[in-house]
């Protein structure tokens, strides 16, 4: 792993690590918009279709999200990044679309939840993929990636600031027809192609091959000389690295170096096993591996509980303060959303200081801590939009800074494995957000108050983490 390292810094950046950083960063701004457009759209399709439970749709994108993280997530340290990579984005777009003319709730709630189910790997292969090709001088792009998923809420409170305050009916009783509330359609329709859009240009701008450091697990030497030379070569850059170079360090990957018909010998669930095994292979290892999923499930409860039910939190505070119009809520919303883009940015130049990734996480859940319990206490709109506006900023450095820490500290071959799980973690606590938010009364402060306990005890757990990758190369 040192040779294809070295490697990698030898050629260094590259136009390819630049397509790289903004089609990965495609399916971080996918995760966010599929998230966030169903709790957009959740009201006006509710008046249209009359369910008896209100807040399903967040359990369907739940569910989606959490099958499609552990599928692609666990698949991608068996079969490889490249295929998620190149599909799963075209998968999202079709049923996003289909889900714009969805007949009824149930129908709805089965699409979404499809598109979910294509999206949800995103964000376990989108940072492996970025850092196994990214020189080690540069690790601290991997949390300026981040950045997409600010973009991807921006892009739906755009949308809805466009559809809904012109293409939607009143609440009632008022009646709700397919005639009178096209908005929230128009929303889907428009979602899904131009994530369609984004799978395309996938497939065209770049074709991606498999990542060396996932070759290197699996005793491909071969195709990892090929593999690195063929960037050197297509940039003008130099490869030392030759096959006889990584034959003297002997056999990689575990003895796995086998035959295309060995290979489909091989079980699914006994690879499985072995990953998993391969996260606990230290106590150290084991002890990171397990705050790692603990973080993602913390996160996974208090991001919701603010981020996705935001519309709600918008629009009833507005109320109080006369501030009642569709327009107003979602122009308000799409102001939230363009804060949470520099979150990320300055979490990445955070992380190049002294204080790191995991100090970063600290500051950052910290300060968010503080804008929850402040929020409670609002007295104007002006107010209600200025600290949704630091709360949605400060949040992505936390968030952000974990997107980039998991991969990195993670050993490479089973990065996939360990992420697909802390996504899945993070993916079961969303849907109990939908249950809590239910309880608990979007419209009072009490959600706003378990936010802000949630982020003391991330930024304990972010203190105690027993890896810093500052100023080290990943494996």
């Amino acid at each position: 792993m040192h040779l294809v390292n070295d490697t990698i810094d030898e050629i260094g950046w590259t136009s390819w690590q630049w397509k790289l950083f903004c089609l990965n960063g495609f399916g971080y701004a996918v995760d966010s918009l599929i998230l966030l457009i169903q709790s957009i759209i959740a009201t006006q399709a509710a008046y249209e279709f009359n369910p008896t439970y209100t807040k399903g749709l967040t359990i369907a994108v739940y569910v989606g999200m959490l099958v499609g993280a552990l599928f692609w997530g666990l698949s991608a340290d068996v079969i490889g990044r490249k295929f998620a990579f190149n599909y799963s984005l075209m998968i999202c777009s079709i049923f996003a679309i289909v889900a714009g003319a969805s007949p009824n709730w149930y129908v709805l709630g089965l699409f979404v939840c499809l598109s979910a189910f294509g999206g949800g790997g995103n964000l376990v292969l989108d940072t492996a993929v970025f850092l196994e090709y990214l020189p080690s001088k540069d690790q601290w792009l991997l949390t300026l990636l981040a950045a997409w998923w600010g973009l991807g809420q921006l892009i739906a409170g755009l949308f809805a600031w466009a559809f809904l305050p012109n293409y939607s009916c009143s609440k009632p009783p008022a009646i709700c027809t397919y005639d009178n509330n096209k908005g929230w359609r128009y929303v889907w329709y428009a979602s899904g192609s131009l994530v369609f859009v984004m799978s395309i240009l996938r497939l065209t701008v770049i074709r991606l091959k498999e990542t060396p450091k996932f070759l290197v697990g699996e005793g491909r030497d071969a195709d990892v000389v090929e593999t690195l030379q063929f960037i050197a070569h297509k940039y003008n850059r130099p490869c030392s690295l030759t096959l006889e170079r990584l034959h003297a360090c002997g056999i990689t990957g575990q003895g796995r170096a086998l035959g295309t018909g060995d290979r489909k010998k091989r079980y699914f669930f006994t690879e499985v096993g072995m990953h998993l095994r391969g996260l606990y292979m230290t106590r150290k290892i084991g002890f990171s591996t397990t705050m790692i999923w603990f973080s993602w499930t913390l996160i996974g409860l208090a991001y919701p509980l603010y981020n996705v039910f935001l519309p709600s939190y918008l629009a009833t505070r507005g109320a109080d303060f006369g501030e009642a119009s569709q327009y107003i809520t979602w122009r308000n919303y799409a102001i939230v959303n363009v804060c949470g883009i520099f979150g990320p940015v300055i979490a990445g130049f955070l992380c190049r200081t002294p204080l790191g990734r995991k100090y970063t996480m600290v500051v950052g859940a910290l300060i968010t801590m503080a804008f929850f319990f402040a929020y409670t206490q609002v007295r104007s709109a002006a107010q209600n939009l200025g600290f949704n506006c630091a709360i949605s900023c400060c949040l992505n450095i936390y968030y952000g800074t974990l997107y980039a820490y998991t991969p990195e500290v993670l050993p490479s071959a089973h990065r996939g494995t360990g992420n697909g799980i802390a996504i899945g973690c993070n993916r079961v606590m969303g849907i109990l957000s939908a249950v809590i938010a239910t309880v608990a009364n979007t419209s009072t402060s009490v959600p706003i108050f378990i936010c802000a306990a949630l982020y003391i005890v991330m930024a304990i757990i972010a203190g105690a983490f027993p890896f810093e990758p500052y100023g080290r190369r990943s494996s």
